[in-house]
């Protein structure tokens, strides 16, 4: 449970040179609007906007929009209306607000709806790509006190997310959020399947941990001696609904996933992402057609890294990513590392939008 002094904290770390009084008076507002309201897990309502604007200040939006996370209920679910969001916070947090509540007129009716459902929220994010950033962190928390729901209230949630929410983070380019909605959804939609790959995994995981973490001592070794800087080193454990969707494509066989966990190395700049890609085809065998080049060929979400699979000393493939610490963080955050810029929002009015946004645009 995210309290006020968590949210504090992340302002002063993610925000240092910013004046956070907009967040802080957010909050005092939010909290007065939903006092002695209680959340059906029995908590009160307020840590419920605390997460979701916690959830933003992570990923470092601009603060309007953190403010406006901590208070996308109040006009639905309190006594105050969206007039007092705009005499006490101004327009732009008024209009997100507003986006928000009207996102949330959208209900889950089903598979054959899911394409209309998806271009209203696209047409909904044109206007302002905020709106369902929030949206998006507001559907986490949902996610993550999923038992607090009425039974048959949770398996809608859970698809919706799975077939709605999880797609358009994808869009979105935000890797994270992604991952996090389906596996939080994967366990209400699909039980038994679930239980099926959490079985597979569990023993395979500990020895791949292990294993990687060889990898990584050997890696950095490696980069120390043909003097590379880098910036970090870490293993990555594929998410879990991202394993069973690649072992249906793999007649299930486990043994065919060679990227169960990943290393990742981020260093500086794009020179020596290739630097890195050549020391470490110099130590050990790449894979035949496991080289991919996502630096020079983004993907339509703007994903951009080197991928590749390498055959190392303890007779088993590993799969390594190399980025740079920008590149890294637009695959966590996607177009949500690019708020702080004063990006989203009015790029749809822009003449040469980038290529993620041309690729909404044309999936609307």
């Amino acid at each position: 449970m995210k309290t006020f002094e968590d949210l504090k904290k992340i302002l002063v770390i993610n925000y240092p040179d910013e004046d956070i009084n907009v967040v802080i008076r957010a909050f005092h507002f939010a909290s007065e609007a939903h006092k002695g309201q209680k959340r059906r897990t029995g908590e009160d309502y307020i840590y419920h906007a605390l997460a979701t604007s916690y959830t933003l200040a992570q990923m470092k939006m601009d603060l309007n929009t953190v403010a406006a996370g901590l208070l996308h209920d109040v006009p639905e679910d309190t006594d105050f209306s969206f007039d007092d969001i705009k005499k006490n916070f101004g327009n732009e947090i008024h209009n997100l607000v507003k986006g928000v509540t009207k996102l949330g007129t959208l209900k889950y009716r089903g598979l054959e709806r899911y394409a209309e459902n998806l271009r209203k929220m696209f047409l909904a994010m044109s206007k302002d790509l905020r709106v369902i950033i929030i949206k998006l962190a507001d559907r986490l928390h949902n996610m993550r006190t999923l038992k607090g729901v009425r039974k048959e209230k949770r398996l809608r949630i859970a698809q919706e997310t799975l077939e709605i929410y999880a797609p358009i983070a994808n869009r979105l380019g935000m890797f994270r959020m992604k991952s996090q909605l389906e596996d939080l959804a994967f366990p209400y939609v699909y039980p038994k399947e679930y239980d099926w790959v959490k079985n597979l995994i569990q023993d395979r995981l500990k020895t791949e941990t292990k294993y990687i973490e060889k990898i990584k001592k050997q890696t950095q070794k490696t980069l120390a001696k043909n003097n590379v800087d880098y910036i970090h080193i870490k293993g990555r454990v594929k998410s879990i609904y991202s394993i069973y969707q690649k072992l249906l494509r793999k007649g299930k066989d486990i043994n065919k996933i060679y990227d169960l966990i990943a290393l990742r190395i981020v260093v500086k700049d794009m020179p020596d992402c290739y630097s890195v890609m050549g020391i470490i085809h110099k130590k050990w065998s790449p894979l035949k057609g496991r080289v991919k080049d996502y630096i020079a060929q983004p993907k339509p979400n703007g994903y951009q890294s080197l991928h590749t699979s390498v055959f190392t000393d303890f007779g088993k493939v590993a799969e390594i990513q190399i980025r740079t610490i920008g590149m890294d963080e637009e695959a966590e955050y996607g177009i949500a590392a690019h708020s702080r810029y004063k990006e989203i929002g009015i790029l749809g009015k822009k003449k040469n939008p980038p290529r993620w946004l041309r690729h909404l645009i044309d999936i609307q």
